[in-house]
C-alpha cells in the first residue's frame, strides 16, 4: 500500500510565472482562467480540464478567480498560450454562487478560501472572455463548464430578469464546449496539434460556434441531420415561441444518434453540434485516474479552508449522468441522461488515495454521485435506448428497458468497506427513494431493492437518511417528473420497518421545494398537513430558483409547458414566494395568524384544523432538529453533491443538487 506522498509545488499546474519557470518551460499551449479558487481535485472541473490537457503533453497553467477590478494584470502575467485560452465561470453557475432564490448577494462563496465573497464576478465567463478577446483578439477564446453550458442557446436569466442569447454572442468567445469536455477536447486539440486552424474547427461534437451564412457555409458531415429552432429576435418578440424551443434542445441533448441544432441571432447563425457518446468506462477510469493531488494550491494554506473542497475531501464520485430527468433540476441537461460508470477498480484506487491523505481518519463522506444509486445502470437492449426521446427513464414510470439492478452497488460498497483503511463509508448523495419502492420498480427483485435499502441503512447512514419527495401534490409532482408522495409512504414504511428490526434510531429527512411551477398554495397548505401527519418538522427544505436549461425556467418565464404549449401557473411574484414558503413554518408563532387568514380565505378550513388544531398537539419524529430557512440564506457547493445544493443549478443535485 502507498505511503503518504509529500507534494511539491510542481505537483500542481502553475498559477503563476515563477510557477511556470520552475518547470523551465519558456511558453504555454494552454491558459485556464477560472471563477474558483484552484483545487486539484477530480470534482472540480477546472482541475479536470487542466489535467486532461496536460495529459495530452501540452504545457497547462491556470489563473483561478483573476481580479477584474484593477488593471487586469491577472489576465496578461502569463502571456500569450500558443493553442488557445480555456474560460470557465467555476464549478457552478455565478449567478447561483452569488445570489440567493430572492436575489439577495450570499454572504459566502463556497469555492473561495475562507468562503470569502467578491472574488467571482457576476456573468464571470462572459467577463472573463470578453477581457480577453480585447487584449488578444488573435488568441482563440474557448468557453465550457456549467455557465457555459446551460446558457449555450436563447435562455432566460432570473437574475436581470431577461431573456439572453446565447453565451457565444454576450461572451464574444469562439468556441462553447458544453457538458462534461474531456472528448471535445481531445478532437480539438488533435486536430490544432496537425496544424488545422481553430478558425476552422466548426463540426467537433458537443460544440458550439458561430457561423456568418453570407460568408461562409455550413459544413456538411455525413450521417448528420440538421433542426433549426426559432432565433433569437424571434423569442423575444414572442413568449411562447421561446418556450416551444426548448422541448426540440432538451429532446436532442438526450438522444444517442442527436440532430446539429441551428439557431439565428442577429445576422449570424449559431451551430450546436451533437454531444459525442456516453463516455466508456475506460474513459471516465482515464479521466478519474489522473494525477491529481487532491487538493487546494498551496498559495491558500493561509487564507483558509475552501467550504466546497472540505465537504468533499473526502468523498468518491462513483459515475456521471441522471436518468431522472426532474424539470427543475440541470444535472441531465450537463451531465447527460445515461450513465458512465467508473470501475470498481478505479474506485478502489482512489479510495487507496484518500486513506493514504494525512488527515484522513477512516471515513468515507460519500460514495456517490449526482444520484446516490444509478451506478451501472442502463438499458436491457441498447437498441431501444438508440431510439429514445424520452428526457426521463423514470418518469411517469420506470421504462421496462432500464436495469435498475442495486446488485453491482451493493458489491462496490461492500468492496470498499473491505479496504483495511476505511472504518466507515457513508452515502451523503441523494438516493432515488423511488427506485427502491417494488409497487414503484415493478421489473425490480423485491429482495434486491431491500437488501440495498437494508445494506445503506445498516452500514452507510450516520443517524439521518436524506431522500426528496420534493412535492406532496401528484399535479405539482407530475410537472417535476416526480413520482406520486404515495411512494414516499411506501418507502417510509419500509424504512421504519428495517429501523425497528435493526434497532438502528435513524431519522429519514424529507426535501421538499416550494413555489414550483404549478404549485399553489393550496398544495403547499397540504404538503404541511401531510407531512405534519407524518411527524415531520421540515428542515430541508427551499424555494424554487430557475436556472437555465431546465423545462421549470422555461414555464416560470414563458408561463406555457414546451412540451404541450398550454398555460401552466407559477408562483412568480416575491408575497407568492414568500407566503408558499410559509407553509414549511407553520409551527412558528409568527405564522399562525398568516395561516389561518389565507385558508380561511381559500375556503380550507380542513386544512386549517389539520395544521393548527384547538388542542394545538401533534406527535413530532424523534430527534428533529431545528430548522433553518434556507430560502434566502443557502451556501450552494458542487453541483454533483445533488443532497448538500442550495439551489438546482448544479449540483449541483445539486439542487444540488
Amino acid at each position: 500500500m502507498q505511503e503518504p506522498k509529500r507534494h511539491q509545488l510542481t505537483d500542481w499546474l502553475p498559477t503563476t510565472n515563477k510557477e511556470v519557470k520552475i518547470r523551465g518551460w519558456e511558453e504555454l499551449d494552454v491558459i485556464l482562467f477560472s471563477g474558483d479558487a484552484y483545487v486539484d481535485h477530480p470534482s472540480f472541473g477546472p482541475a479536470v480540464i487542466g489535467r486532461i490537457l496536460e495529459s495530452y503533453g501540452l504545457r497547462v497553467a491556470i489563473v483561478p478567480q483573476p481580479s477584474v477590478t484593477d488593471n487586469l494584470q491577472d489576465f496578461e502575467k502569463l502571456g500569450k498560450p500558443r493553442l488557445f485560452f480555456g474560460v470557465t465561470g467555476g464549478c457552478m453557475d455565478p449567478m447561483v454562487s452569488n445570489y440567493t432564490a430572492s436575489k439577495r448577494r450570499r454572504d459566502k462563496d463556497a469555492y473561495t478560501p475562507n468562503g470569502d465573497k467578491g472574488f467571482r464576478p457576476d456573468y464571470a465567463t462572459s467577463v472573463y472572455s470578453k477581457i480577453l478577446k480585447e487584449k488578444f483578439p488573435d488568441i482563440p477564446v474557448l468557453i465550457g463548464g456549467i455557465e457555459a453550458s446551460l446558457r449555450r442557446v436563447t435562455h432566460y436569466d432570473y437574475w436581470s430578469d431577461k431573456l439572453l442569447p446565447g453565451i457565444l454572442e454576450t461572451s464574444k468567445a469562439d468556441m462553447l464546449v458544453y457538458g462534461m469536455g474531456e472528448q471535445p477536447l481531445r478532437e480539438i486539440v488533435e486536430l490544432l496539434q496537425k496544424g488545422v486552424p481553430f478558425s476552422s474547427l466548426k463540426n467537433i461534437k458537443q460544440t458550439a460556434v458561430f457561423i456568418n451564412q453570407k460568408e461562409e457555409k455550413l459544413p456538411v458531415v455525413n450521417g448528420w441531420e440538421d433542426v433549426t429552432i426559432n432565433s433569437h429576435e424571434a423569442c423575444l418578440k414572442d413568449k411562447k415561441t421561446f418556450a416551444s424551443n426548448f422541448k426540440v434542445i432538451e429532446q436532442e441533448s438526450n438522444k444517442l444518434k442527436a440532430r446539429r441544432i441551428l439557431q439565428g441571432v442577429g445576422e449570424k447563425t449559431m451551430v450546436i453540434n451533437p454531444p459525442y457518446p456516453t463516455m466508456t468506462e475506460k474513459e471516465i477510469d482515464g479521466s478519474f485516474d489522473l494525477p491529481f493531488t487532491r487538493l487546494p494550491h498551496p498559495k491558500y494554506d493561509k487564507r483558509g479552508p475552501i467550504p466546497a473542497f472540505e465537504m468533499i475531501k473526502f468523498s468518491i464520485n462513483i459515475h456521471r449522468g441522471c436518468f431522472g430527468g426532474c424539470s427543475f433540476c440541470t444535472i441531465s441537461a450537463h451531465q447527460g441522461k445515461f450513465i458512465a460508470s467508473r470501475s470498481q477498480e478505479s474506485v478502489l484506487k482512489e479510495i487507496d488515495k484518500v486513506a493514504n491523505m494525512p488527515d484522513f481518519k477512516g471515513y468515507l463522506s460519500d460514495i456517490g454521485g449526482p444520484s446516490a444509486n444509478m451506478y451501472q445502470m442502463k438499458g436491457k437492449v441498447q437498441s431501444i435506448c438508440d431510439k429514445c426521446v424520452a428526457p426521463s427513464c423514470i418518469s411517469p414510470v420506470i421504462c421496462s428497458n432500464l436495469d435498475t439492478s442495486h446488485k453491482p452497488l451493493t458489491e462496490l460498497y461492500q468492496a470498499v468497506d473491505k479496504h483495511p483503511k476505511i472504518k466507515k463509508s457513508f452515502i451523503g448523495s441523494g438516493i432515488r427513494h423511488d427506485m427502491l419502492v417494488p409497487e414503484f420498480n415493478k421489473n425490480a427483485d423485491p429482495k434486491e431493492l431491500d437488501a440495498y435499502t437494508e445494506e445503506v441503512m445498516t452500514k452507510h447512514v450516520s443517524g439521518r437518511l436524506k431522500v426528496a419527495p420534493e412535492h406532496t401534490s401528484d399535479p405539482v409532482l407530475k410537472l417535476m417528473r416526480k413520482p406520486s408522495f404515495k411512494y414516499f409512504h411506501m418507502f417510509k414504511e419500509r424504512f421504519d420497518k428495517i429501523n425497528i428490526k435493526k434497532k438502528l434510531n435513524l431519522q429519514l429527512i424529507p426535501y421538499f421545494i416550494s413555489s414550483h411551477p404549478a404549485s399553489e398554495v393550496e398544495d403547499m397548505a397540504n404538503l404541511a398537513a401531510e407531512t405534519k401527519d407524518m411527524g415531520f418538522q421540515l428542515e430541508q427544505v427551499q424555494g424554487f430558483t430557475p436556472t437555465p436549461m431546465t423545462v421549470a425556467t422555461v414555464i416560470y418565464y414563458s408561463g406555457y409547458h414546451p412540451y404541450t404549449l398550454k398555460p401552466t401557473k407559477t408562483p412568480k411574484t416575491k408575497k407568492e414566494r414568500e407566503d408558499q414558503h410559509k407553509f414549511f413554518f407553520w409551527y412558528k408563532k409568527e405564522n399562525k395568524e398568516w395561516i389561518k387568514n389565507t385558508l380561511n380565505k381559500v375556503g380550507r378550513p380542513d386544512l386549517l384544523r389539520k395544521l393548527l388544531p384547538e388542542n394545538n398537539s401533534w406527535k413530532k419524529n424523534k430527534n428533529a432538529k431545528e430548522v433553518k430557512n434556507t430560502f434566502d440564506d443557502a451556501v450552494p457547493v458542487p453541483f454533483n453533491r445533488r443532497k448538500k445544493k442550495a439551489s438546482r443549478a448544479t449540483s449541483s443535485k445539486k439542487r444540488r443538487r
